[in-house]
Order: structure tokens, then sequence, then C-alpha cells
């Protein structure tokens, strides 16, 4: 209720601050014919005269929301001009305190302060013209500027507070928005690489499957069709994981559906075996003592080597053998895929989707990808993964 009447307020400010003017206006009428009899100091100029000039002491007041500074100059100049004409004070020379309030509750504390001396010093020249007698009234006339400054100086100091409040919960709605785009891209991006992985591999596969099987037909229907069958063990194991990762981005996915578990280092066994399948021989070795590891590390491990077998399988040319060795070292695991393949005849693509996943894979972890053409021939990828106190 307070936040839609404080909106309303900002919508409509003049009719506020007219609203707010408007009890020193109807004492200003009201007050009118209290001089005719003749003032205790100064010069009666008449009621119309008088109408004028509280006129021009109460108006500016409807600006005072916006241009705090240029109505108490107006305010105090036409104070001053009063003071000159030695006019009798009136109830709208009240006008000056308001606006004074104005300044401090919405200019800096310079002019705030100026305010304040202004109508300070004014207090003087009046006490001093019309009051000689009676000097001592300053101080407590004094008193009561004082303490409409002061309270002008506590409404600016509480709606800095506000807008601080308010600043900071857009800040921090602002930074949850972002966060949220950077995770939902973060998942996007690890999405495009699992699909990536996915079907760059398995697509291998069965191209070098098709390719053996195309080959054999006719001299050997046994080993074609055995090719045909991994070829469609392949695509189902390819549809599988898709379907596992597009059901991630499902939002009305059934609560009772079940996935495949994410592959890991167990499973780097199965892999070669695969690869070792569709022709491509593999050596396949694990040195050191293996650790335990998070799934999220293993499946990291696991699309390195895949990728990098895929890799050998795209571009090591016909005869190619492969080496994969998982040694487990004091603080890290190391990976290294090696091939005797074309090496750096092959049409290798520095930028390419492969080598950029596998070393955002390593850098999740803490760790590097190295990938380059062999001395002597063929290619090596070489991945350092920190596990333990080292990660």
């Amino acid at each position: 209720m307070f936040g839609r009447l404080r909106a309303w307020s900002r919508r409509h400010s003049k009719l506020v601050d007219a609203l707010v003017v408007s009890p020193l206006v109807l004492f200003c009428l009201l007050t009118l014919d209290v001089y005719k009899s003749g003032p205790p100091f100064g010069r009666y100029i008449g009621i119309p005269a008088t109408l004028v000039l509280s006129a021009a002491l109460i108006t500016p007041l409807l600006w005072r929301r916006n241009r705090p500074r240029e109505v108490f100059a107006v305010v105090a100049l036409v104070c001053f001009a009063q003071w000159v004409a030695d006019v009798t004070l009136l109830p709208a020379d009240f006008a000056v305190m308001i606006a004074m309030y104005g300044v401090a509750a919405r200019c800096t504390a310079r002019w705030a302060v100026a305010a304040g001396l202004v109508a300070e010093f004014g207090l003087l020249l009046a006490v001093l013209r019309w009051d000689f007698s009676q000097l001592d009234a300053f101080p407590s006339m004094s008193v009561f500027v004082i303490a409409i400054w002061l309270a002008g100086i506590y409404a600016n100091t509480r709606r800095r507070y506000v807008e601080s409040l308010v600043e900071r919960a857009e800040r921090a709605e602002r930074e949850r928005d972002q966060q949220a785009r950077i995770a939902a891209a973060a998942e996007r991006a690890r999405i495009a690489r699992e699909l990536h992985d996915v079907v760059a591999h398995n697509v291998s596969v069965m191209v070098v499957q098709a390719d053996g099987a195309g080959f054999a037909i006719d001299s050997d229907p046994e080993q074609a069709r055995r090719a045909v069958q991994a070829i469609s063990t392949t695509g189902r194991q390819a549809l599988a994981e898709m379907r596992r990762l597009v059901g991630v981005l499902r939002q009305d996915a059934a609560g009772g559906e079940e996935y495949a578990p994410q592959p890991g280092v167990a499973q780097l066994g199965d892999l070669v075996r695969q690869v070792s399948d569709s022709g491509l021989p593999i050596g396949f070795t694990v040195s050191g003592t293996p650790c335990a590891l998070p799934e999220g590390e293993q499946l990291a491990i696991y699309r390195i080597v895949q990728e990098a077998l895929t890799n050998t399988l795209k571009h090591g040319g016909p005869g190619v053998r492969a080496e994969v060795d998982v040694h487990y070292g004091r603080g890290e695991i190391v990976l290294r895929v090696a091939d005797d393949g074309r090496g750096a005849s092959a049409p290798w693509v520095e930028g390419g989707h492969g080598l950029v996943g596998m070393r955002e894979r390593a850098s999740m972890y803490g760790g590097t990808v190295e990938a380059a053409p062999r001395t002597g021939g063929g290619f090596q990828v070489v991945a350092r993964i920190p596990v333990g106190v080292a990660a």
C-alpha cells in the first residue's frame, strides 16, 4: 500500500506539492484583515498588494521538488525585496522555511548548509530592522529555523538510504538474472559439447563400419553382417545418449522417466572395445593406483579419450593403430592417446570443435590438453587433469 501511494505521489508531484502548501494559502487568506488596524512593525500595503506578494512567495513552492535551489533563491529574493521596502512580515514568509527544507531534503550537503545560512541571515536582518529592543529573541527563533533545517537533512538522509536499498535490490535482481543467464549458457554449452562428442564419435564409427561392410559384402558376407550389426548397435547407443541429453531440456519431462548413467572411467574399456570392433586396433593400458573421482571429472576423462579416438578414426588414414594410456600419478591423471597415422599431413583444424571441447572439459577441472603431430609420424593428445588435493 505504501509503495502504491509513493508511486502515485511521484506521478502527481505538482498536485501533492499544491496540497502541501494549501494550509499556508488558507492561513494567509484568513489573516488578510489582521493588519488593517496597523501592523506591529513595518508598513501595511493593503489587501491587493498583500495577495500579490503572498502569491510571489508561495507559487514557486510548486516547483520545489524538481528545482529546490532555484525555488529557494526566488523566495529568498522576494523576501529580501520585502525587507528593503520595509513591508511588514506576512504569513506567506513562512515559504522561506519550506523552500529551505526542500533544499536540505533534496540537495547536497553544501547546498543545504548554504540555504540554512541564508535563512539564518534573513532572520537576523528581520530582527535588526523590526525588533531592536529584543535581540535576545534571535536565538529562540534561530532554534526554530535550525529544527526545520535538521528535519530536511534527516529526510535527505532517509531518502538516500531508501534509494540505496532500492538500488541494491535492483542490482541483486540484475545479478540474479545474469547468473541465471550464465548458468543457462553454461548448460547449453555443456549439452552442445556432449552432443558433439556423441554424434561425432558414433557417426565416425558407423561410417567406418559401413565402409568395411561395403568392401566385404561380396567377398566376406559374414564380416559384412557383423559390420552391419555393429552399425545398428552403435546407432542405438547414439540415440540413447542423445535422448538422455535432449531430455534435460524438456520442461514437461515425466517425473518417473529414467536416464542412463553418465559414462566414466570404468567405461573406457567398453569404449576402446567398441572402437576396436570398428576396425581400429587399439592398445589400452592403465597404470598407477586408481582413485575415486567425481562423476563430472570421470565424464570429462571419458569424453577426452572418446574425442581423441574419433579424430584418429577421421584423420588417421588406412592401417592406423592407436594407443590409449591412462596413468594415475601423484595429484593428477595423465591421459595419452597416440596413433601412427598421417599426423601432420592429416586435415587437422587447430580451431575445431573437438580440440576446443577437450580443452574446455580439462580446464573445468584445472587441467590442460596438448594436441600435436608426433615426431616420426602420427598424432598425439596428452591431457593432464589434477585430482585430490591438487585439484
